[in-house]
């Protein structure tokens, strides 16, 4: 996969060790501001060196720091592509877990009786209803 091109685009070397997955997310991530080299913004024409190190932001909380090892500029697969940069992110934080979206069930029924009948629903209305409040 190692070509013999003396000068990669940054866009093209970001999608071919598989950063993006195609030229003009990689294109439109750069012109956002999205990608760093030592701390300025680059263009997409900028060209690649041995020994850079790039910042790219994924999200709010998570960013990829990436040093250039080998130029290529042909995309290959996963395996391959570990082999052109080395990766000095930090660890991924983990999400606070967030608050259930759904209802809790209040019916406390037992296991194969089936739907509640009308008469069923009926109480279950007058003690409180279906759903629990939180």
């Amino acid at each position: 996969m190692k070509t013999e091109k003396a000068e990669v685009r940054i866009d093209t070397y970001l999608w071919a060790i598989r950063m993006f997955k195609s030229r003009s997310l990689t294109s439109d991530a750069i012109k956002g501001g999205k990608v760093k080299l030592k701390e300025s913004n680059i263009k997409p024409s900028h060209i690649v060196k041995i020994g850079e190190v790039y910042t790219i932001t994924v999200s709010s909380s998570n960013k990829k720091i990436i040093e250039v090892l080998e130029i290529t500029d042909k995309r290959g697969n996963f395996e391959t592509a570990k082999k052109f940069y080395a990766d000095h992110s930090p660890p991924i934080e983990k999400a606070e877990k967030q608050a259930k979206a759904f209802f809790t069930m209040n019916v406390k029924n037992e296991k194969g009786s089936g739907r509640p009948t009308k008469k069923d629903r009926r109480k279950l209305k007058k003690d409180g209803g279906w759903f629990l409040d939180t």
